[in-house]
Parts: C-alpha cells; sequence; structure tokens
C-alpha cells in the first residue's frame, strides 16, 4: 500500500445480509460509519488480504479469523466485539473465544453490564460501545387501548414463549393488544404463534416485516415488550428508546446493560405472570407508564448515531495507531 493509500480495516461477522441478524446490522453500521476514515472490507470469514486491522464480531464464531490474523498479520492489531452468546453462553469455557480476547488488543461490548462479566485482564481493554438508531419524532398514540410490540425472530434465546403464555393472562375485559413481529426460525415456535394467534383476537403474529414497517410498528406501540433470555445488547431497545416508546424486557444481563439497574420496567425472565402483571400495570397506572417514558428518555443520548460513530472512530484510532 503506498503512503497515501487509506489504511484498510476487515470487519469479519458470522451474520450474512441475508440472514439480517444483530451481527450483520452491526457490522454494516460501523462500515458506514468509517466510511471516509479508512478502507473497509465487510467479510464472514478472514480471507488472508492484506489489512492494517480487524475488527471481529463473535469471539467464538469468529476465532479462526481472529488466530488466522493473529498469525499471519504479527504487529496488527485485533479487536473483538462480544455477543450474547460469546458473555453469556461460551465463556468462559470456550477456548477459542477465550483466545480470541487474549489475542486482542481492543475488546467491546455492547452494554454495560456486561464489563463485570470479564476477568481483569479482559476488563483492562474493554469498553462498551451502545448501538445506536435514528431518533424518530414523537407522535401521539392511542387513548382508548394499550398497543404493545414484540420485535425478535421466533427463537429460544428470545423467549416467546413466556410472551404467548403472558397474553392467555391478561384480562380479557382490558383493551390491550400485542403485535408480534420477527421471522419464523423455529417451527415450533411459529406454530405456537400462529395457534395463538388464531384463537386470541389481542394477539397478532405478523411474521418477519422490513425494517421501516417494523421502526414504524414500535414508534405507534405505548410499550416495547421485549421478554429475551439472552441478549449481547439487543438493537431493538435501542430503536424503541429513540422512537419514544418505553420498554418492558427481562431482568437479564444485557437488558440491564442497555436500560441501567434502577429501570422501573423489569420482570423476571421466564415468568409470564410478571409481564402480564407489568402490562396490565401499564394500562391501569399511567404514571407507571411515565416514569418509564422519563427513564428511557435518560438513556436515549448513549443511543445516537453521532455517539456511536465517534466511539467507533475513536477504536479504529486505537487499532491504527
Amino acid at each position: 500500500m503506498g503512503s497515501l493509500a487509506k489504511p484498510v480495516v476487515c470487519i469479519v461477522t458470522p451474520g450474512t445480509r441475508t440472514e439480517n441478524n444483530g451481527n450483520w446490522r452491526t457490522a454494516a453500521r460501523w462500515a458506514a460509519m468509517l466510511q471516509g476514515h479508512c478502507r473497509i472490507i465487510v467479510q464472514t470469514r478472514w480471507d488472508g488480504k492484506p489489512a492494517d486491522a480487524l475488527i471481529a464480531l463473535h469471539a467464538r464464531r469468529s476465532a479462526d479469523s481472529v488466530a488466522e490474523f493473529h498469525a499471519r498479520a504479527p504487529g496488527r492489531s485485533i479487536a473483538v466485539m462480544l455477543t450474547g452468546t460469546d458473555l453469556y453462553r461460551d465463556l468462559p469455557e470456550s477456548r477459542e473465544a477465550a483466545r480470541s480476547l487474549d489475542l486482542a488488543r481492543c475488546i467491546v461490548t455492547l452494554q454495560e453490564d456486561a464489563l463485570r462479566l470479564l476477568g481483569d485482564a479482559w476488563r483492562a481493554k474493554a469498553e462498551v460501545i451502545f448501538q445506536s438508531a435514528v431518533a424518530l419524532r414523537k407522535e401521539t398514540k392511542a387513548r382508548d387501548r394499550l398497543v404493545c410490540v414484540a420485535v425478535g425472530h421466533l427463537r429460544e434465546e428470545k423467549d416467546p414463549r413466556t410472551l404467548l403464555r403472558a397474553v392467555a393472562r391478561l384480562p380479557a375485559s382490558l383493551p390491550i393488544v400485542l403485535r408480534h413481529i420477527g421471522a419464523p426460525l423455529d417451527a415450533r415456535l411459529a406454530t405456537e404463534a400462529r395457534q395463538l394467534a388464531a384463537r386470541e383476537s389481542r394477539y397478532r403474529y405478523l411474521g418477519a416485516l422490513p425494517h421501516g414497517l417494523t421502526r414504524a410498528a414500535m414508534k405507534a406501540a405505548h410499550l416495547l415488550v421485549h421478554p429475551s433470555a439472552m441478549e449481547g445488547g439487543a438493537n431493538v431497545i435501542v430503536e424503541a428508546v429513540t422512537g419514544h416508546t418505553p420498554v418492558l424486557a427481562s431482568r437479564i444481563s444485557g437488558n440491564v446493560g442497555m436500560l441501567g439497574p434502577d429501570y422501573a420496567g423489569y420482570f423476571e425472565a421466564g415468568n409470564e405472570s410478571a409481564l402480564a402483571s407489568r402490562v396490565v400495570q401499564a394500562w391501569e397506572d399511567r404514571a407507571f407508564l411515565a416514569t418509564l417514558a422519563r427513564q428511557c428518555a435518560v438513556r436515549r443520548p448513549l443511543f445516537s448515531p453521532a455517539a456511536e460513530a465517534r466511539a467507533v472512530r475513536r477504536l479504529v484510532a486505537r487499532l491504527l495507531a
């Protein structure tokens, strides 16, 4: 590379554009934020071509790329972004994931609570980079009913069964509706969702929707309901908060790290009764809903595209220094 050439940064992500999962969206967003600062290559695995730095999304699934880059590009820096499965499933048992963190110059988490889970050596080189979304204008929402939306592909980690069971516990007399958006990745879960929709008019399973329609549905809702069992840092929470929609979330590390330890809208993971009670509370106690809105507003600046872009560019600057 000539002296005037821009440095090359390779972003490795196990997700693909077709899968449209969180890893892919993060890679695409970071690539866009780095345009003009360096030349970006996004791959599912490092192809061996020269690069000045490597950013690997997922410590275990990108472990081969991290090891090969370290061996074949000595002196070039590596950053590893930790996903939910890295934090809450693979570490510390996975030797591959641990080796990726050992080889990394920088470690990135997507939410604050993840830092406490890292050993001292890893924590010393770790930082939080919150994901972001463009803020939407606040809109007036329906007053004659409570509209809830859940957004997440149907798979075990998102715990849709807790959501489905909670619907059955909502009092029939209350004007509460739930719209459920997400691709049917697990056939059995999809069947259960469709069966509930067939017998319960308050619940609609909409399947996968284009991003714009999904954000519009979140913006129109009074609440995002997010019952996940495992999260590295859900971008859907970011999109709800930046769209002026408060969140009801399972009390798991990934959600607490996004919304803060004192957030009032948690329920215990897997507890459909607690979730249903929170939903009813949001309808019957508008002060509770207002509290959630205020708390989300405090977190909103953390999720701005400008803040994420600054953090990503600082990260790359350290890698290239």
